[in-house]
């Protein structure tokens, strides 16, 4: 299962999806294509407003805020939500 933990600044998304095989799972494509697509949206904005760490997770930390940043990882995480709804098994978000 994706596990997605928002605390505070920091977003951690870690695991795998478990839908399908390791390269055809389209739940673990969409969480990935939906975080890349707004780390680097964000980044090109302003590469001083998040620190991204990537090993066997994906750590955010937004470290300023503007209406913009704020919007894309809402957006983002908007997304993440709607996935969650159709594939419950296989994707968990919490709030701490």
């Amino acid at each position: 299962m994706i596990k997605v933990i928002i605390k505070d600044d920091v977003i951690t998304i870690s695991g795998h999806a478990n839908y399908d095989d390791y390269g055809k799972d389209i739940v673990c494509a969409a969480v990935s294509s939906t975080v890349i697509t707004t780390v680097n949206g964000i980044l090109s904005i302003d590469s001083n407003s998040i620190k991204v760490k990537q090993d066997d997770k994906v750590v955010i930390t937004i470290l300023k805020h503007s209406d913009i940043v704020d919007k894309l990882i809402e957006n983002m995480l908007n997304l993440l939500i709607e996935l969650q709804k159709d594939y419950k098994d296989n994707i968990d978000i919490r709030r701490c």
